[in-house]
């Protein structure tokens, strides 16, 4: 399967036909380009600096440019556009793959994975004919609804935070605080004015590590004569690393979650290009109902003509006498029946115009010129003289490599793996080793009450400003050193034993899982190629009986001419032959469902109707309307 990640980005190429033409996607996440340096800091805390481009709730052009004297004209390619371009499913659909890219995105910073999963939509049905439903061509795996692709979500051992933090805080104090001895600041109320400020950088890695590199400095200035240096700063720069080395160690388990979201943008992936099978699958089935449904109403409007002329000729003869009056009852109660035949079959193609027209636009029918016009299909079922297979085992071959469901299955499966590395990890004690390195500095101004220094002389090397206190921090003259190592062992641990376990079990329910979905797979296409093979024989026999029935009417007729038959055993043809003419037309529908049930199982639905993936992901098809000239 090509890969449509490319196509998030917001200079996307839907397709690369031969006209080359350049559109932009329905879908669109805006990030705007800083402009200057400063907007790179600021830009994380903007919350409108990216925007989603707002839900497109109108049709594209393509629908009311096939519309001709209240009427709308549609071939089965531009089914298959409409479908790309207005279906709802399809674009509920296509707005998976960019929450995956968010959920990725979220990942990279080290947070927790969201399930974001959309689950497929099952495709709309006909309606029926006769009490039958004619759509029949759903298949287990691929025409139904999925569990909405499996996302895997967070477990286990807790990755770092990956995004870097820039702290800071100032406080600012006064304080005035009455002593009970005096002898030590010779005064009666110590009051002092402080500030302090700290600032600094915190990071952590995928390896576990995280540093963090602080500077903190105080001012202080108080009315006791006793202290040597008034005001006076202190400050230190410290830098402090720790590496945890059991639990949570490595690159493995700490980025675990980026790329199971990888592999879940990977599997949204294929869920919208499930969507796009399914959709396209049911859509088709739609169109090709309706043309049967179309020809059914033709051969009901000529039974009714026919069963008219024949009560019409009944009514001469008995005016004439060379027929008994109760023929002309037994004429008008079948020309009851066949109206009532051709009442249903309009009625059909109704309801199947509605549907349809609700599956290829957004706001379905709420649509005023829409829910008025009539569907003109303009293509007809043609059942090819033969079906060239090839062998079975190439088929499933082929289905296992192209069906969407299997590869979304073994991204789920290698997702597990990935997982399990995590919660294996959570069975190890805590064992962290750290290290700090902190300079300091003093500095501060001879205190002016201390009048004759009575109560001393300051260390000349801690008197200036703060020049001299970033010196003597940079010079390393008041160095602190320490490290050490932090121990924490759980007695039983029985939550992370637990997780463990459960994961190994899901990851051999999965295992199982794909090896059913690789049997299920060679079910259905065995099936379905029994099923085509079995539609082609269903049609020829159809076929046969519906000449043999127009024979026998011809003969009836014929008899009846020369008084060898009865006005009933005419009814009687007249009848078989409407019916059996459905029933050929039926065939017909039935086989195309198997020819599109067919190329689902075997993966070629996206193919076989020239369906870019790119044209879906965009919302637009660049081939045109297939409309005839002559229709104005």
């Amino acid at each position: 399967m090509k890969s449509i990640r490319t196509l998030l980005v917001l200079s996307v190429a839907a397709n690369a036909l031969s006209t080359h033409a350049q559109v932009r996607p329905e879908v669109t996440v805006e990030t705007p380009v800083p402009k200057n340096p400063g907007q790179w800091l600021i830009r994380p805390f903007h919350l409108d600096r990216r925007s989603v481009s707002p839900a497109n709730l109108s049709n594209t052009p393509r629908l009311e440019s096939l519309v001709r004297a209240g009427n709308l004209y549609l071939s089965a390619q531009d089914v298959i556009a409409l479908a790309l371009e207005n279906n709802v499913d399809i674009a509920i659909q296509r707005y998976a793959p960019y929450l995956s890219q968010e959920v990725l995105r979220r990942a990279s910073g080290g947070g927790f994975l969201r399930d974001v999963s959309v689950p497929i939509a099952a495709g709309p049905e006909s309606v029926s004919l006769a009490g039958v439903t004619v759509n029949a061509g759903g298949l287990g795996g691929g025409g139904g609804v999925s569990s909405g692709g499996g996302i895997v979500i967070q477990i286990g051992t807790t990755p770092p935070a990956l995004d870097p933090v820039l702290f800071a805080n100032a406080q600012f104090q006064h304080s005035t605080t009455p002593l009970s001895n005096t002898l030590l600041s010779n005064t009666p109320s110590l009051v002092n004015s402080s500030q302090q400020f700290q600032f600094g950088y915190f990071q952590q890695f995928l390896t576990g590590t995280q540093a963090q590199l602080s500077y903190s400095s105080y001012r202080s200035a108080v009315n006791s004569p006793s202290v040597l240096l008034n005001p006076y700063t202190n400050a230190y720069l410290d830098f402090f690393v720790q590496q945890p080395l059991l639990q949570g160690f490595g690159r493995p388990v700490n980025n675990r979650n980026i790329r199971v979201a990888r592999n879940n943008l990977k599997v949204s992936e294929l869920q919208f290009k499930h969507q796009v099978i399914v959709t396209v699958a049911a859509i088709l089935n739609l169109y090709w109902d309706l043309v049967s449904f179309r020809e059914d109403l033709r051969i009901k409007d000529q039974a009714v003509a026919t069963a008219q002329k024949l009560r019409d000729d009944n009514e001469a003869q008995v005016k004439l006498g060379a027929m008994a009056s109760i023929e002309i009852t037994r004429a008008a109660a079948e020309l009851s029946n066949t109206k009532q035949d051709l009442l249903i079959a309009q009625t059909n193609v109704l309801q199947q115009e509605t549907v349809l027209k609700n599956a290829l636009s957004r706001n379905g029918i709420a649509t005023p010129w829409l829910d008025d016009v009539h569907v003109i299909t303009l293509d007809k079922i043609v059942v090819p003289e033969k079906d060239d297979f090839k062998p079975v085992p190439e088929l499933i071959k082929e289905a296992l490599a192209a069906r969407p469901e299997i590869e979304q299955t073994r991204i789920n499966l290698e997702s597990s793996r990935i997982n399990l590395a995590g919660t294996k990890n959570a069975l190890l004690p805590t064992l962290s080793a750290f290290a700090e390195l902190t300079n300091n500095g003093l500095t501060g101004s001879p205190n002016a009450l201390n009048v004759g220094n009575f109560y001393g002389v300051p260390d000349p090397y801690v008197v200036g400003g703060y020049g001299n206190l970033l010196a003597q921090i940079f010079r390393r003259n008041y160095p602190n050193y320490s490290a050490g190592f932090s121990l924490n062992i759980p007695f039983r641990n029985r939550q992370a034993q637990g997780d463990y376990v459960a994961d190994q079990l899901q990851m051999r329910q999965g295992e199982l899982q794909l090896q059913k979905s690789i049997s299920q797979v060679r079910v259905e296409v065995k099936n379905a190629v029994i099923a085509l093979q079995q539609a082609r024989a269903r049609y020829e026999t159809a076929v046969a009986t519906s000449q043999l029935a127009k024979e026998t009417l011809e003969a009836e007729q014929n008899r009846f001419r020369f008084g060898e038959s009865t006005i009933a055993l005419v009814v009687q043809s007249q009848r078989d032959v409407t019916n059996d003419q459905s029933l050929e037309v039926q065939a017909m529908a039935n086989y195309t469902h198997a020819q599109i049930a067919f190329d689902q199982a075997v993966g070629r639905t996206l193919d076989i109707n020239h369906i870019e993936i790119g044209e879906a992901v965009a919302g637009h098809v660049v081939r045109p309307s297939s409309i005839p000239e002559n229709v104005k």
